[in-house]
């Protein structure tokens, strides 16, 4: 099965993730790059990034490679006010065809709530009734435990 992680990553949680899920799996990775890098610290991050997490924003994408023969595609979001993140909603956007018929996972990272939100809310983006496997990792660069639960997330693929 050729698998490939699809995630974006401001805080570097999400690359953690992905990055021991394709290690571990074999799949491959796609980092996610919006055109406009988003502010990265105090109040203007959680402004423009909630901001723009809540309007459905669908931001321009540094150019990448998509190969439509993947037959599962993991996503990797931070959450941004219960919700997942703009560029993910911009990959789903402009590869509605490729993305037809394949099976999904997903993980999110956060430091509170809202991670169910935002993987519901990914699950009615891509039109599907559930994932093949879901978690919700709390700042898993930096808490005892948290490769545990990714093995776990891994077994479930």
């Amino acid at each position: 099965m050729k698998k490939i992680v699809v995630y974006y990553s401001m805080s570097e949680n999400v690359d953690y993730v992905a990055r021991i899920i394709a290690e571990k799996t074999g799949a491959d990775l796609l980092r996610l790059v919006p055109e406009k890098a988003y502010p990265d610290k105090g109040l203007k991050k959680f402004y423009w990034g909630g901001k723009a997490a809540l309007m459905g924003e669908k931001p321009g994408l540094e150019p990448y490679v998509f190969d439509k023969d993947y037959d599962l595609i993991i996503f990797g979001s931070p959450v941004w006010a219960s919700c997942f993140t703009p560029p993910i909603r911009t990959f789903i956007a402009d590869n509605k065809e490729a993305l037809k018929d394949k099976k999904f996972a997903a993980y999110v990272c956060c430091s509170g709530s809202g991670g169910q939100r935002a993987l519901n809310k990914l699950k009615e983006e891509l039109n599907i009734d559930g994932f093949t496997v879901e978690a919700i990792f709390i700042d898993p660069k930096d808490k005892k435990g948290s490769e545990e639960k990714i093995e776990t997330f891994i077994k479930g693929l």
